[in-house]
């Protein structure tokens, strides 16, 4: 998938490995969990990232986490609540917070309605790199950030090894592995080794969800976005240049939309009705006052406080002149070209549309937007390289919602997670649980020209067989490629979900290495996959949800 190209020059590594125990393609939240999991088990891994920074969705991409309403007390892994923990550690450490919120165990840095935990991507990018730290320095973890996989080597029902390139200067190299892990934000090994997997929508009759299409679409995707940071200084001037496709986008009215995409009216995607939302930025507000629950609202009725990834307020008066919020928002989610199956051409040009929108949309905002005083424009508006480590402030990678899915010995339908099908306490319970996940079935709108689908859904177990190919022996997925479909997807494609995914895709690889078994076998065999599963519970793998009637 295209990046960002302006990737900071990055020291040359000394010798790059030519094998390893397991090879994990992609430094998103998957590839992270996997690699730690790896060698917690004392196996070695090479870690792979397109981008100068791991982290994908949780920083390259810049999207605060998207979590469940209990996720302060139950259902994640503990690796995740790891993560969780030490980004307000690195706050309280390092941020001039005032007392009261020092003090808080449940502090939200951001003070933001989409998450309990919003904060800048660099603390989480400092985190996670903590996190590996100590397995880079026992030789057992090799990270190669700025490569991105370019071939791989299938024997038939095994992937013997997969071809990385450089993208500063081009140069390639190729690894061995037992296990080869793809945690690419668009199932790319899925394609380079030959993998049976789906793409886009399903027909209908495929799984008999209702909520699919009649006729099969591979081109028909969730839109990506390109997020970006902003804050707001009163009286300033930082209006950018008028982008290149500036009269396109303002002039642009989906079908589906009640007014210009460049504009504070929108669906809500629950009712699909027309909704204005608002932009007041940094509002008098105490930080303090805002609770996170999307289960009870959705929170993106006034803009600045949805996502917002810093909060003034929370801070010695003084020490912060602005908040800082993050733009992912309905006016810059982009759906006119699909990002995967059409070709590289098409892939490239979906990314440099999907830039030029959201930089239209901070132009539309800095000279055009009405504002609660009756005046237009906000040209206090100021971007904010600085958070997400690029020169124009736009996120290094597009937030990519939809992925290539493996054909999974399981394959999660709606009729496994939809409330109107199961009831409030349904859902289907899995023999082979490897985790958790919580979350509504959330599929913004598509390049088969699809508005919101949005589906309540009942909090759900990842069962170990949509982990693991109905072929291939020795590839599994740590992300979005698991075994869903386009509308499952969109539950199952967040934060902790993909997190859990990979950690139990490192801890597989890793256990069928030390026991000499696969991971079909694993699945299959009850013996062999409550040895496993023992492994899990040992490290702190959540596999069954509590009663929540009690909650």
């Amino acid at each position: 998938m295209p990046m960002d190209p302006a990737i900071p020059s990055i020291p040359s590594i000394p010798s790059f490995p030519s094998e390893t125990d397991v090879l994990i393609v992609g430094g998103g939240l998957g590839g992270v969990a996997a690699a730690l999991a790896v060698c917690r088990a004392g196996r070695t891994a090479v870690l792979t990232e397109e981008t100068d920074w791991i982290g994908g969705q949780l920083t390259s991409q810049a999207v605060p986490p998207d979590e469940h309403p209990w996720v302060e007390r139950f259902g994640t892994t503990a690796g995740y609540r790891a993560l969780r923990e030490g980004i307000r550690a690195y706050y309280r450490q390092w941020y001039p917070l005032r007392a009261d919120a020092l003090n808080l165990p449940e502090l939200n840095p951001g003070a933001g309605r989409v998450s309990k935990l919003c904060h800048e991507p660099r603390v989480a990018l400092a985190v996670l790199e903590a996190m590996l730290a100590p397995h880079r320095a026992a030789g057992r973890l090799t990270v190669l950030t700025g490569h991105r996989p370019v071939a791989a080597e299938p024997d038939g029902d095994v992937v013997r090894a997969v071809t990385v390139e450089d993208v500063r200067d081009g140069e390639r190299h190729t690894v061995a592995a037992g296990y080869v892990i793809d945690a690419t934000e668009t199932g790319a090994l899925l394609h380079l080794a030959g993998v049976e997997h789906a793409l886009g929508a399903e027909a209908r009759g495929e799984y008999d969800e209702p909520h699919a299409p009649e006729v099969a679409d591979p081109l028909n995707q969730q839109g990506i976005t390109v997020c970006f940071a902003l804050s707001h200084h009163e009286g300033e001037e930082h209006t950018i240049d008028r982008p290149a496709d500036y009269d396109f986008w303002r002039s642009y009215r989906p079908a589906f939309w009640p007014g210009p995409l460049l504009g504070f009216l929108a669906p809500d995607p629950r009712t699909l009705e027309a909704v204005p939302r608002t932009l007041e930025p940094n509002p008098d507000d105490d930080p303090l006052d805002v609770h996170a629950d999307q289960s009870a609202d959705a929170g993106d009725k006034e803009l600045w406080g949805f996502r917002r990834i810093l909060a003034r307020g929370l801070h010695r008066p003084g020490a912060f002149g602005s908040d800082i919020t993050l733009v992912n928002w309905p006016l810059n989610d982009y759906w006119l070209k699909p990002l995967i199956g059409a070709g590289e051409e098409t892939a490239t040009r979906a990314v440099a549309e999907a830039r030029q929108l959201s930089l239209s949309v901070l132009y539309w905002l800095q000279t055009e937007a009405p504002r609660p005083d009756g005046g237009t424009g906000f040209p206090g508006l100021k971007p904010r390289p600085d958070i997400t480590g690029t020169a124009d402030g736009l996120a290094k990678a597009p937030y990519v919602r939809e992925s290539r899915r493996i054909k999974a010995v399981t394959t999660v339908t709606e009729h496994d997670v939809a409330i109107d099908l199961l009831g409030p306490h349904g859902g289907t319970r899995h023999r082979d649980s490897v985790g958790v996940g919580a979350y509504r079935i959330d599929l913004h709108p598509s390049t088969g020209g699809d508005t919101y689908i949005d589906v309540g859904s009942v909090p759900f177990e990842i069962p170990l067989g949509a982990l693991i190919p109905r072929r291939v022996r020795n590839l599994l997925p740590a992300g979005k490629n698991l075994g869903t479909t386009h509308i499952t997807n969109g539950c199952f494609r967040l934060h902790p979900v993909e997190w859990n995914a990979g950690e139990v895709a490192g801890a597989l690889a890793a256990h069928c290495l030390d026991e000499g078994v696969e991971p079909h076998q694993v699945q299959a065999q009850d013996e062999r996959l409550d040895a496993f599963t023992r492994r899990l519970d040992r490290s702190g793998v959540q596999r069954h949800w509590p009663d929540l009637r009690g909650y």
